[in-house]
This record gives structure tokens, sequence and C-alpha cells, in this order.
């Protein structure tokens, strides 16, 4: 049976308290009204056309999503502006989007970095960089392996459990180097290696590493580093949030996960 979105919000709240967001960040509700039932849910990276497509055709009433599709201020949203085009169908099909952003990052438990160190086993995660009364709740992780293996297998080992993108899994630092504790953060995360060195982490996993903090982080003692999309380090919240919700509201509202790659590269030439 629907439940009226308003629930569905308390609950994506419990999970993702939006005072754990950034003050620059935009994150909850986007368009819906609160009073109207939900029944279907459906997951996603990005507010992207071909997802809000998927919306549409599976009569989908919430889309949930972790990168915001108004991050910036704007001052309108007409149906000639590519983001205002989206906001515009969403409402005409009668679809809600909600999104839990840098909050979700900082989430204990069931939030992107807890997903992504599960996802990798790692035992003993903490945050990196520990945020509100909660010790479980920070941005980034760190935690050790089952059992240690070299950065080349390791770098292997992430390319099979994340999604597949045209990028693939790019790594910094001697192969042969034995990896045990990993530190791990979805998304942008380059600015947490000197944490990571502090943690003793063998590797900081991460994505969007540009070229000269990479260069110079080999010139030190410090972690390796492994490279991936932005897309794929988020993935792995999806079915996590998505679980939760779905037990979170007794089974009562249908949640999916998009399987559209929203990773914005699409094609790879090698050299």
């Amino acid at each position: 049976m629907p439940v009226p979105l308003r629930e569905v919000i308390a609950a994506l709240d419990a999970r993702y308290d939006p005072a754990l967001a950034e003050s620059w960040d935009a994150v909850g509700l986007v368009c819906g009204d609160p009073d109207e039932p939900v029944g279907r849910v459906l997951f996603a990276v990005d507010p992207t056309t071909a997802v809000v497509d998927e919306v549409i055709s599976t009569g989908t009433d919430l889309l949930v999503t972790h990168h915001p599709l108004l991050l910036t201020p704007v001052h309108g949203v007409p149906a000639e502006d590519p983001k205002g085009r989206l906001v515009h169908r969403l409402i005409r099909a009668g679809a809600g989007l909600f999104v839990a952003h840098t909050n979700a990052d900082r989430a204990p438990g069931s939030g992107v970095n807890a997903a992504l160190a599960d996802l990798l086993g790692l035992a003993g995660a903490v945050p990196l960089e520990p945020a509100g009364d909660d010790p479980r709740a920070g941005l980034g992780r760190v935690g050790e392996l089952r059992a240690p293996m070299p950065l080349s297998a390791f770098a292997a080992h992430v390319a099979a459990l994340l999604p597949a993108t045209v990028g693939g899994v790019r790594a910094a630092g001697d192969p042969g180097r034995v990896i045990r504790r990993v530190a791990v953060c979805g998304g942008s995360g380059g600015s947490l290696l000197p944490a990571a060195a502090a943690a003793g982490a063998d590797v900081l996993l991460t994505s969007d590493l540009k070229h000269h903090p990479v260069s110079d982080a080999g010139e030190v003692a410090g972690p390796a580093l492994c490279d991936v999309a932005h897309y794929a380090s988020e993935w792995p919240w999806l079915p996590v949030a998505a679980e939760h919700l779905r037990g979170d509201l007794a089974g009562q509202v249908e949640v999916s996960v998009s399987r559209l790659r929203t990773d914005p590269w699409t094609w790879h030439a090698a050299g």
C-alpha cells in the first residue's frame, strides 16, 4: 500500500541526517508534494535524462539520487533549460525528486562511504574525518583487508567489485607493495590523503585524483593511490540505501535501483 511522500522523506532523513551535509550542498526534496502517495521509489547516482526516462516509463513516484540536480542557486527552472526540463518532466509525471548527497557521504551504517568499505570487506572501518556526535559518522573510512594482497591484486579486486567504467581502475605506487590497511572515500576524496596517511593506510581509494597531487604523493612516504570513476565509487550505496528504505517502510513501498550507467565517460581509446 502506498505511503505519503512525507513518510518516505522522514525515513530518508532519519538515515541521512541533513545536518551532516556541507553548508554549500543542496539536499532534500527538490520537487514533489509531501501529501502525494508513493508506491514506487527508484535510486540512482545521477538525475540524468536517461534516469528520468526510466522514472516515467516505470511509473516511479519518487526518484532518490546521490548527486543534486540543482547544486548551484537558480532563479527559475524554465523548460528550455536542460535541468529545468527534467523538473518539468518529473512534475508532469507526478514524480518527486529527493537528494541525499554529502549527508549520505557522512552517514553511519548505511552511508556512501560505509557501503564502499563494506563492499571491500574492510574490518573495523572507522571514519577518516569524523563528523557529528556519532563516532560512526564522518567522511571516508579506513579499515583492514581480510587478507593482505599486493597493490596490483588490490586494483584488480576493486575493478571486479565496482561497476565497469571506461576509465577502469588506475593505481599509483609499487605494484608489489603489500596492502593491508585501506582508506576509501566515495567521490572526490583527494583532500583526505593526509588523513589516510595519518591513519596508517597503505592505499587510498577514491576518485577524481589530479596529476600534480598524485605525482607529489609518489615522492614521499605515504599511501599508494587507487583512482576509480566517481560514479563507480558511489554506486555501491544504491542497493544498500534501497534495502534500508524498504525495511524502514515495512515493505509498503516498492524500491529498486537503476541499472543505467551514469558515468559521463562513454568510450576509451588506447594509444
